[in-house]
């Protein structure tokens, strides 16, 4: 009888050791890709642009089979928004997360702080980090070199031949990496290729496009020999655009933006704007949730990616290329 029951015991013993076995296999054998949550946080939510980058993330949860929530606030100039954000979307212990930063210096230690707990893949604009695993950009330097390029040309158009004149640069908000960059290559574009432009106003606005119109009007005003002007952002364009259009302006003064959307690609078919320098926020979007998706896998990922950045003109917005960046499927 005891070594039926010893026997028994030895059993009811192997029989557990076996289950409590499977159950830790099950616990520690890796997710899948479906059950693996990736938030994007953008900057704006509302802005056209943003709903692009939002777009390319949506599709590349869709491919990658990751789901993606899709968070922001209503407005760049809500920088602790974007924090509160952040620190929410951290606490729900996703896979990773991905970010463009509203503004360099406040968001660098919250980043810093994400990054103790999930890794943080950056897109379009930098912050005072150093835990970014991946960073996926426009190279915005470049992106302001390309600006003064354009700026020139169209100045030239207009004056015969001529790259000389008073110009402007106006930007949308203080502090914003990737805005600041644009600035910095501008400025150095014109030192470096155009002694015969002279920059007369380098203005910060308030993330307003109101604002961008009452800067550019004052500026017209104040310089009437005006001959172009630089606005940095989708928001600036929009009301330097306005600005030059209430004026009656377009072809006499040259404008440069940066990022396009309906009301821009109309100035641009009107001549009210000369060139828009467009990214690739689609391709941020998609590819910001791909490199994060292989970063939470512990897969090797590049540490700077750019995008890339076209100048786009009247004469070049019909190319297959160029359209494709325009007119971006949302869906």
């Amino acid at each position: 009888m005891k070594f039926v029951t010893s026997l028994l015991n030895r059993r009811a013993f192997v029989a557990l050791a076996a289950a409590s076995m499977l159950a830790g296999a099950m616990h520690s054998a890796p997710a899948s890709a479906a059950d693996v949550t990736i938030p994007i946080i953008v900057k704006d939510t509302t802005s056209f642009y943003w709903q692009i980058v939002l777009a390319g993330a949506r599709k590349a949860g869709k491919d990658l089979g990751v789901n993606v929530p899709e968070l922001g606030a209503q407005a760049e100039t809500d920088v602790n928004g974007q924090i509160s954000i952040l620190e929410n979307a951290v606490a729900g212990n996703p896979a990773a997360v991905v970010i463009a930063p509203t503004e360099a210096k406040a968001l660098g230690k919250p980043i810093d702080e994400a990054a103790t707990k999930v890794k943080v893949i950056g897109i379009d604009s930098s912050a005072e980090s150093k835990a970014f695993t991946s960073f996926l950009t426009t190279d915005n330097v470049q992106g302001g070199r390309v600006a003064a390029d354009g700026l020139a040309a169209a100045i030239a158009a207009a004056n015969g031949g001529k790259v000389e004149g008073k110009v402007a640069l106006i930007t949308a908000l203080p502090g914003a990496g990737s805005l600041e960059q644009r600035a910095q290559g501008f400025k150095e574009q014109l030192k470096a290729k155009y002694p015969g432009l002279e920059l007369v106003a380098d203005k910060y606005a308030d993330g307003q496009a109101t604002t961008g119109l009452n800067i550019a009007t004052d500026l017209i005003t104040a310089n009437p020999d005006l001959k172009g002007i630089f606005a940095s952002n989708l928001i600036m364009a929009q009301g330097v655009g306005q600005a030059i259009a209430e004026n009656n302006l377009a072809g006499k003064v040259g404008l440069i933006g940066f990022d396009s959307d309906e009301k821009l690609i109309k100035f641009l078919n009107d001549g009210v704007i000369s060139g828009l320098v467009v990214q690739d926020p689609y391709r941020m979007g998609y590819d910001g949730i791909k490199t994060a998706l292989a970063a939470s896998k512990g897969e090797k990922v590049e540490a700077n990616v750019d995008t890339g950045a076209n100048l786009v003109t009247k004469a070049n917005m019909k190319e297959p290329k160029i359209d494709a960046l325009l007119n971006p499927k949302l869906k």
